[in-house]
């Protein structure tokens, strides 16, 4: 009953009955089912339902057209569409949903006596409304592609095209962004659907287009399934694998390296299955072709590693899979041992990559003899590889050589291993050629390492190898010292018998960190044997200070990178017993004529240690070295103990105890810095007698003591923060010598007993010079009470007063303060007026007002007397003490607007001050650092608006500064030659730098690119016009034909000029344009401009100097022309 109930609904008449049937087909409360139905009807009203079916669904499309759903959605979305369209739409959507599950539920019930031409005509209207489905009916589009599934796997007629528009509909969906790996198992499971296509037909130009994007796609790469579909690909057409393999060349740049193994391994899956001409042209247009571009690409292109791992893939299938070692002898043949022979040294070492890499290259099918001579021809390859004229052909036969010996050892004859090695360890080593070539001797050397085969041979031969830990290139020591690593880790053989443990320690002495740190894990368990008890870690300690001190402090310098920080207290503590010992031994020889030796057993029990009898506190060096080392120790576990603050707190308590007493004892000079930096890792409190006698002892240092004498003194008061003490002592000695009478005032108002001590000043300028250079104590001494900053900020500006005495060349006011102390009084003045400014930016005081007071002082006190002095040679000493307080103040305002605290004003008035002095007859000596200054103001204004009226002041200034610098230099070489030449010399690096900065940053300053290519050129062509002036006759006339050829100040510019070209450049437009203007001209100025091209010209290949030339010749001509015309005027 239901069957026939079921006919007759599926009619246009009764379209909603048919949804309700089909709608709740799945229904599991209904009885009613769709798959069940279909089975049990009779052929003949299978056939009837589907006639209806198919005249129901052509009836339901000719209404509503699926063409028009597109646009009724747009009009949806506007919100413009009729109300009744989107309601119509909607059913015929249902009406097709309802067929497209009738049909899915007919498919299996179709047999071959059936007439299924009715059902196949609906699966085509189905097949064609697919692809014009709007992207909203996405349930709609999978139920169609799954009929179309069913269809093709059944195997029913049409299915080729119903499977075609299945695959192109599945491809793309497989490219889409929004795509998961079950659309690639899909597709791949429709793969056999590509063969349907017709590779020359139009319709299949889109089909290549999405197949060769799923070489693009990492999906499909990354995707098991995915990788297989691409190597089916390969089977398709033979033109087709050109065209593959033509994209994936140029996908290869932008292919992750676990890309190109997939790629690679797409290819070999393609290699196995294809035949015939699909093998052929596999194998020459794709596999011979990377053989090409992996031998002759160069090694920078982005490509050539790709490449070369695509080929690697196949060599290591060689041994695997049979067929592939024929395949790559066969393809190689033609190709690779000419590529060895090549003169290009790149294609030769390309080559050598390849061919040990693929080693041996052999085919299977030879006969023992013919298989003998093939090897013995690869082998004699290996040997002319290592004596290349190329080094990197020699370094790449020395991998090669190693990799083949370390993998094929029990295979190769014996005599050939051991010339291969003396090859390498024995001539290649030394190679004094190629410092690269020793490198790569032992780079590669622990390959064979791994080879416990070879460790006999290597036993005797790498000894022979042991100067190479001097190597002069640090490169091949450190290489060295890895190799040696792997020997130790292999236990191929003792690393102390092929380096002495002497040669070891005296390369960790002096070695830079990369080969000293190596040293150290080589030599780590030897002297810090971790699993052993902590005495035998101190008696290694003092066997290795007994063996080379210096080395010692060096390796406990590097130890805490391979142990634990726990281990690193240890050994401190066990260092501090072994000295407990040593000064209980010596206080018991002492005493050893009394009867009170035995009193002491209990007090000795911590301290007993095995070394009693070999070191005593006598031996100063190895008593010096401990402590030293004790030191080296904390500081590299700092960072450890700052976390750990019971660990911490329980070391300071061990030395705590014991430093007074290693003070009492160890009284020697080189134990003293050790014992004072334990000193400030402790609480000065823990240190009472010593703390109070440091600044004692800073106080009783002599003048011009050298630095090492005071500075581990002020660390020690910077760690305690006592700094102040170090700024009182300071201030009182240069209050002394600066102001003198303040200073007496001073003493009767505070009862000091330190009163009657000499005043110091030099030692106190150093004081604060130290102070302020470090930047750890430099932050102490900004962190104390800004009233005492001020104080010495007040001291110092004293400074200006006596120097002032000087430079007026009396006695009055300078008292007992030198020039140099008055100097670097000033110095220090300047200076701390910048880290004040720095430390107090917002606090009110403006610090730099005092530097611009300071530039004024400069103006009106200094500069006249160095102006007199130009013209009174009997003061001219005089003049020296205004020349370094000029220096010294220029240098400090250089290094304000290099750290970026000087604004514009600043910079105005630092280059206002400097015009002043380098206008004088002697400003020469500031031109250095003004040509500094000028660089730092040119970088600090390219990040800022150039745009304003005080930046275009300031890009004058700059350019007369720069301006009234060459003119002083050229005035130099016009009176002084001597003093001229080495005023260039001392320009030419800073003169450099600001030309670079000012080429660099010329589109944000181009006024002062104008304007100092235009000073450059005009000091040119000045000296080469006034030297072609000075020659008597034409015969004396040398035209300059390289730049040494120049005048003096024109050969450093060129030179300079030369190093850039985009400088060049600049430098020959301006020249070109003052040719143009006229701002050149005269027979002189002309010929120079000449001699400036010809000098150029040797060295840059441009097209500039020709039209240069061609202008100088048109003005040339012009000048004879007007000289012809006035010499017939004055005949007339």
């Amino acid at each position: 009953m239901k069957h026939e109930v079921f006919l007759h609904v599926v009619s246009k008449d009764r379209i909603e009955d048919f949804l309700r049937y089909t709608q709740n087909s799945k229904n599991t409360f209904d009885s009613f089912d769709l798959n069940e139905l279909l089975q049990e009807l009779p052929r003949k009203q299978k056939e009837v339902l589907w006639e209806r079916l198919m005249l129901l669904l052509s009836e339901s499309l000719m209404e509503n057209p699926v063409e028009t759903w597109q646009r009724i959605e747009n009009y949806e979305n506007k919100g413009d569409m009729e109300v009744d369209a989107a309601p119509e739409m909607k059913q015929t959507v249902a009406v097709i949903q309802g067929v497209t599950a009738v049909v899915t539920a007919s498919i299996p019930a179709v047999d071959e006596i059936i007439n299924y031409k009715a059902l196949l005509e609906c699966v085509f209207i189905l097949n064609g409304i697919l692809f014009a489905l709007p992207e909203s009916e996405k349930i709609l589009n999978g139920a169609i592609q799954h009929v179309c599934a069913m269809w093709w796997e059944k195997g029913l007629e049409g299915k080729e095209q119903l499977g075609k528009t299945l695959f192109i509909s599945l491809l793309r969906k497989s490219l889409n962004r929004a795509a998961t790996g079950a659309d690639i198992v899909r597709l791949w499971n429709l793969h056999q659907t590509l063969l349907c296509f017709d590779y020359n037909s139009e319709e299949s130009n889109e089909v290549k287009d999405l197949l060769l994007h799923c070489f693009m796609s990492v999906k499909h790469i990354k995707k098991e399934e995915g990788r297989r579909f691409l190597s089916f690909l390969f089977s398709w057409n033979v033109n087709f694998i050109k065209m593959i393999h033509g994209t994936v060349k140029n996908q290869l740049p932008f292919l992750s390296r676990y890309l190109v193994e997939y790629i690679s391994e797409v290819y070999f899956r393609a290699w196995k299955k294809v035949s015939g001409v699909f093998l052929e042209m596999l194998e020459h247009n794709c596999i011979q072709d990377l053989m090409h571009h992996g031998i002759h690409l160069p090694k920078s292109s982005s490509v050539h590693s790709k490449v070369r791992e695509m080929l690697t893939y196949f060599h290591k299938q060689s041994k695997a899979r049979q067929g592939v070692e024929e395949m790559l002898y066969r393809l190689y043949q033609p190709i690779l041992w000419r590529s060895l022979k090549a003169r290009n040294s790149e294609v030769r070492s390309n080559a050598a990559f390849l061919f040990v890499d693929a080693f041996p290259l052999r085919d299977p099918s030879f006969n023992n003899e013919e298989m003998d001579n093939e090897i013995q021809k690869q082998f004699e390859e290996l040997f002319s590889l290592l004596e290349d004229p190329h080094p990197v052909v020699r370094s790449t036969g020395i991998l090669g050589v190693t990799q083949i010996t370390s993998k094929y050892w029990e295979m190769i004859p014996p005599t050939i291993l051991a010339d291969l090695l003396k090859k390498i360890a024995g001539e290649l080593a030394c190679d004094i050629t190629s410092a690269d070539v020793r490198c790569s001797v032992f780079k590669c050397l622990p390959i064979i390492l791994d080879n416990k085969l070879s460790h006999p041979l290597l036993d005797q031969l790498l000894p022979a190898v042991k100067n190479s830990l001097h190597d002069n290139s640090e490169k091949v020591r450190v290489a060295f010292v890895d190799m040696l690593l792997k020997v130790k880790a292999t236990k191929a053989a003792k690393f102390w018998k092929i380096c002495p443990m002497e040669h070891l320690l005296t390369r960790l002495e002096v070695d830079s960190r990369p080969v000293s740190r190596r040293i150290v894990n080589l030599l780590f368990n030897s002297f810090f044997p971790v699993d052993q008890p902590e005495d035998v870690w101190c008696e290694r300690c003092v066997s290795l200070i007994q063996m080379n001190p210096a080395a010692a402090r060096k390796f406990y310098q590097y130890a805490y990178e391979y142990t634990a920080p726990t281990n690193i207290a240890k050994l401190m503590l066990a260092i501090r017993r072994c000295l407990n010992a040593c000064i209980q031994k010596a206080r018991k020889e002492s005493l050893h004529d009394t009867d009170d030796e035995g009193s002491n057993d209990g007090s000795q029990k911590e301290n007993t240690s095995v070394l009693d009898n070999v070191l005593s506190v006598n031996d100063v060096a190895s008593m010096a070295s401990l402590l030293e080392i004790t030191v080296i120790l904390w500081r590299s576990i700092q960072k450890a103990l700052d976390h750990n603050e019971d660990a911490k707190d329980y070391a300071i308590k061990r030395f705590a105890a014991v430093l007074p007493e290693y003070f009492k004892v160890f009284k020697d000079e080189r134990c003293m810095t050790p014992l004072v930096i334990l000193a400030s890792f402790l609480p000065a409190t823990t240190v009472p007698t010593f703390s109070c006698s440091v600044i004692s002892k800073l106080r009783n240092i002599d003048n011009g003591a050298d630095q090492s004498k005071y500075s581990v003194l002020i660390d020690c008061l910077c760690h305690w923060g006592q700094v102040g003490h170090i700024m009182e002592l300071a201030c009182d000695w240069l209050s002394d010598t600066l102001t003198p009478r303040k200073s007496v005032k001073t003493s009767r108002q505070r009862v000091r007993i330190h009163v009657t001590h000499e005043s110091k000043p030099e030692l106190a300028a150093d004081y604060i010079e130290y102070l302020m250079t470090h930047p750890v104590n430099r932050d102490c001494l900004l962190s104390v009470p800004k009233k005492k900053l001020k104080r010495l900020l007040k001291i110092l500006s004293a400074s200006k007063e006596v120097l002032g005495s000087f430079v007026k060349a009396t006695e009055a006011g300078s008292g007992s303060c030198s020039q140099t102390t008055g100097l670097r009084a000033f110095s220090l003045y300047c200076r701390l007026n910048i880290h004040l400014q720095n430390k107090f930016p917002e606090e009110g005081d403006d610090y730099f007002s005092l530097l611009k007071e300071t530039g004024a002082w400069i103006k009106s006190e200094v500069i006249p007397f160095m102006l007199a002095s130009d013209q009174e040679d009997d003061i001219a000493k005089d003049s020296n003490i205004s020349e370094l307080i000029i220096q010294a103040y220029l240098t400090v305002c250089k290094d304000v607007i290099m750290i970026g605290l000087g604004d514009v004003v600043f910079q105005t008035h630092l280059l206002d001050t400097a015009l002043s002095v380098i206008q004088t007859e002697r400003g020469g000596f500031c031109a250095p650092v003004l040509l500094h200054a000028l660089k730092e103001i040119i970088e600090v204004s390219s990040t800022q608006n150039t745009e304003t009226y005080d930046m275009a002041k300031l890009f004058y200034a700059v350019q007369t500064i720069f301006q009234k610098v060459l003119e002083c230099v050229t005035c130099s070489l016009k009176k002084h030659q001597e003093e001229g030449i080495q005023l260039i010399h001392s320009i030419q690096m800073p003169l450099g730098e600001f030309i670079r900065a000012v080429q660099c940053w010329h589109s944000a300053c181009p006024a002062v690119h104008h304007g100092v290519l235009s000073s450059l050129l005009a000091a040119v062509v000045a000296e080469i016009n006034f030297v072609l002036q000075k020659a008597s006759s034409e015969k004396d006339v040398t035209i300059p034909q390289i730049i040494s050829d120049l005048p003096t100040l024109s050969n450093s510019i060129i030179a300079i000029i030369m190093k850039s070209v985009s400088t060049v450049r600049s430098f020959l437009n301006k020249l070109m344009e003052s040719i143009l203007t006229e701002e050149i001209e005269g027979i002189f100025s002309l010929t120079a401009a000449v001699c400036i091209v010809i000098a150029i010209k040797g060295r840059h290949r441009m097209s500039l100097p020709k039209d240069i030339a061609a202008a100088i010749k048109r003005k040339l001509v012009t000048c004879k022309d007007t000289a012809a015309e006035e010499s017939a005027s004055t005949k007339r």
